[in-house]
């Protein structure tokens, strides 16, 4: 089981859950820290959508978390993330 990093600060997980592909339909199984992981990702990518891209903090945390997921479960991050 991959331990979230030191500098996540979003809402952890008890448990994991099924997400979807938004665009493909194509569902993954994750953990509960992937979940917390995947979640903080499209967060920070929505706020991003929407113009609020001024947090440098923001914009470096949503790439280390898309590194994270890389590192711990590449198959999920091409199906899901990519």
């Amino acid at each position: 089981m991959s331990k979230l990093p030191k500098w996540f600060d979003g809402e952890t997980y008890n448990e994991g859950g099924v997400v979807t592909n938004r665009f493909s339909g194509e569902e993954y199984v994750l953990t509960a820290e992937e979940l917390s992981m995947y979640d903080f990702i499209m967060g920070a990518t929505l706020v991003m959508e929407m113009g609020v891209n001024d947090n440098n903090r923001m914009v470096l945390d949503l790439r280390k978390g898309l590194d994270w997921f890389k590192e711990n479960n590449n198959k999920a991050y091409m199906v899901l993330l990519d």
